[in-house]
């Protein structure tokens, strides 16, 4: 039998955001890594671009790390959204990022890999939520807690072993990912084949506006709600981030107080296409189709309805697709105003304005007819990722559980 592994306190098998030694022998002209909060993804642990600055640029306001060092993200909400990577290929063996990174370096009883999985937990992740201090949207994750925590140190052959394990589980969960996301790339693939350009209309199809197609644009209501996902008998309230990646995700919601009335004129319903508003530059004029929903969802202030004319001729899936696509989606940031201090806004008057190019009806039944198809596969893959995403977090769990 293996030895049971013993339990230490993680500040004292790793150095917790070391500082940059004296003898780094970095010049000022020195190349070194760069890595800004946006450059590590949540979903994939990885860093996907590391970009490089001259040390003189970054020696002083950002935070130093080192070859093999975990960045952990500590602010919320990148922490909650799992930002986290070990620091390699790094320019010159060091790097400089966001002073909103922890940095955990390896001591010698422990792999990167090791704390790396760790602090990738969704265990880990929830209690590092609960020791928040800070205002709202401001909210950290302190050091104290990151040098409190407890983690099983097994033997360093023990914890190779499981780190092959769950490198494995995690590789099955990209390439299920990745499946995924070529599956919803092949439907605006298909659209552009069909159609043409979005933007350019090399096909020469009619043009109107799409304030000529819609017989409304619809709104709802944003009260303050309960951070929680709803009980049943509830009613949600629909996040913004609810549509991003141009799909729609019923399950990020809040709940409507039980002193708020809902108003069923802005319940989100089956087959309805929805537009965020008002949003980040990323955000902001994303579409999404609703191919099923629960009920009891309503919509917010933020999130526009577009409301199709039945004699316009356009079916919902076609516009959806159009408006997803890069062309289109360049030309609707144009569309959103706002100053430095408030978000990207899309006006009622600037969305009516927008051309769209309109294909014989049949055309675009033709194309939904195929959406649809590739809609049922991406069910499949999403049933096998969320198997594949369950799997790796029981493993995690088994590999660091406490006595």
């Amino acid at each position: 039998m293996m030895p049971a592994a013993r339990i230490a306190k993680l500040g004292e098998v790793c150095e917790l955001n070391p500082r940059l030694p004296k003898t780094h022998g970095l010049g000022d002209d020195s190349e070194v890594a760069f890595v800004p909060m946006a450059a590590v993804n949540g979903l994939s642990g990885t860093i996907e671009q590391c970009l490089t600055r001259r040390f003189t640029e970054v020696k002083k306001g950002y935070t130093p790390f080192a070859e093999n060092d975990v960045l952990f993200a500590k602010i919320t909400p990148c922490m909650e959204n799992g930002k986290a990577a070990i620091a390699r290929g790094l320019a010159g063996g060091w790097g400089f990022g966001s002073t909103e990174f922890h940095v955990l370096r390896a001591g010698e009883s422990v792999l990167p890999e090791w704390l790396y999985y760790f602090v990738r937990q969704e265990r880990f992740r929830r209690e590092a939520r609960r020791s928040f201090t800070g205002t709202a949207g401001q909210q950290r994750v302190p050091t104290g807690f990151m040098a409190s925590t407890p983690i099983p140190v097994p033997a360093l052959a023990e914890q190779q072993r499981m780190v092959n394990v769950l490198s494995c589980a995690e590789s099955i969960v990209r390439l299920r990912r990745e499946a995924r996301k070529k599956t919803d790339l092949l439907m605006l693939a298909l659209h552009a084949d069909m159609f043409g350009d979005a933007a350019a209309n090399p096909k020469g199809w009619p043009v109107q506006t799409l304030g000529e197609l819609l017989s409304a644009i619809d709104s709802g209501r944003s009260p303050r709600c309960h951070d929680r996902p709803k009980a049943e008998g509830e009613w949600g309230v629909l996040r913004l981030s609810a549509l991003k990646n141009a799909a729609y995700d019923e399950s990020d919601h809040k709940t409507l107080p039980e002193k708020e009335v809902p108003d069923p004129r802005h319940e989100v319903r089956r087959g309805n296409l929805l537009f965020v508003r008002k949003n980040t530059l990323e955000l902001v004029g994303t579409p999404a189709y609703v191919w099923d929903t629960q009920g009891r969802i309503l919509l917010p202030d933020l999130i526009f309805r577009l409301c199709l004319r039945p004699e316009a001729g356009v079916h919902p899936l076609y516009l959806w697709a159009l408006l997803t696509a890069p062309a289109m989606r360049r030309r609707l940031r144009l569309m959103a105003s706002g100053t430095a201090a408030s978000m990207p806004n899309i006006s009622k008057e600037r969305l009516r304005g927008l051309p769209v190019m309109v294909p014989p009806l049949a055309r675009q039944e033709a194309y939904a007819e195929h959406v649809t198809a590739l809609h049922s596969v991406s069910l499949q893959q999403q049933a096998a990722l969320a198997n594949a995403e369950a799997t790796l977090e029981a493993l995690l769990a088994r590999a660091f559980r406490r006595p």
